[in-house]
């Protein structure tokens, strides 16, 4: 393939921008963690029913109650999984939430009846999947930002202001580790398959190979231990998590490109030039947080 100067620019400007944003996002407060996810939640919801409507035209049909209400109850969740995030003294997101995700689920039968005469349980379906799929991962994400656990070893340190400087960012420690082994893993997996990649790993993404795949795992797990290692956290822990964001981010990969083939479409979405949409930018991170999330609560 010939190179294109003008598509290579408009890619690389996009990357650095949305790795700008991200940081912003990520690393100022719980705040700008909180709007960064929130816009990212809506934006997969959008991504979501459009692709919907294309695989199942009788998607097409919901109620505008219907279409938006399960976007808030989704949010609702978020809301509720912060733990201690108040927005005054007495009101805190957790209970905002709750009441969110519970009218919009509760008004979502019954605008169903009033305006479509009968419920369409296919439909309450594909929404229902949308909730688990995106709201409950954004949400499990959200929780483990305002729950972190801390993974420094105990003991002596050479420089202790360093550490006493990374204890204080324990609360962006994890989200970073799993972004963090998601990004190398799928460079790697890119590189080790171009060079490397003769098996194909699934028929829903042909360019994928097992080696490249396995290649890309191993490089995220080897990196992210490394750091660890050097900034002496618990490397077993660490570690761990970077294995299981890497192997569950590759079937979430995998699982988006199989909702684009049923749709017939080669993006979710262009809302990044030249990269697709937000469901193809975050959808490794969709299937990797709740498999990240449980395993931080087993080890509690």
């Amino acid at each position: 393939m010939a190179f294109n100067r003008q598509t290579f620019q408009t890619r690389a400007l996009t990357a650095i921008l949305f790795a700008v944003i991200m940081l912003v996002g990520l690393l100022w407060n719980h705040w700008s963690f909180l709007v960064l996810f929130s816009i990212i939640h809506f934006g997969c919801w959008f991504e979501y029913q459009k692709l919907l409507a294309l695989i199942d035209p009788g998607y097409k049909t919901i109620n505008p109650f219907h279409r938006y209400g399960v976007m808030i109850a989704g949010y609702g969740l978020m809301l509720f999984f912060t733990s201690d995030w108040y927005i005054s003294d007495t009101v805190s997101l957790h209970a905002v939430g709750m009441m969110l995700a519970l009218i919009c689920l509760f008004s979502i039968p019954i605008s169903e009846l009033l305006f479509s005469k009968h419920i369409v349980l296919k439909n309450i379906g594909h929404s229902l999947f949308g909730l688990i799929y995106i709201s409950l991962s954004w949400a499990l994400l959200l929780n483990i930002r305002s729950s972190p656990l801390w993974m420094a070893k105990n003991g002596e340190h050479s420089i202790e202001h360093f550490f006493e400087l990374m204890e204080a960012m324990t609360a962006y420690l994890i989200p970073l580790i799993i972004i963090c082994s998601i990004w190398i893993n799928d460079t790697m997996a890119y590189i080790v398959g171009s060079f490397f990649g003769k098996t194909p790993l699934s028929s829903i993404s042909p360019k994928k190979t097992w080696e490249g795949t396995i290649g890309g795992i191993i490089l995220a797990v080897v990196v992210i231990g490394c750091i660890a290692w050097a900034m002496d956290l618990e490397i077993i822990k660490v570690v761990s998590i970077a294995f299981i964001a890497a192997v569950a981010g590759t079937f979430g990969d995998l699982l988006e490109s199989k909702l684009k083939r049923l749709a017939g479409v080669k993006d979710s979405g262009s809302f990044m030039p030249g990269h697709g949409g937000f469901l193809d930018r975050f959808d490794s991170l969709l299937l990797a947080i709740p498999f990240v999330w449980l395993f931080l609560k087993i080890i509690e």
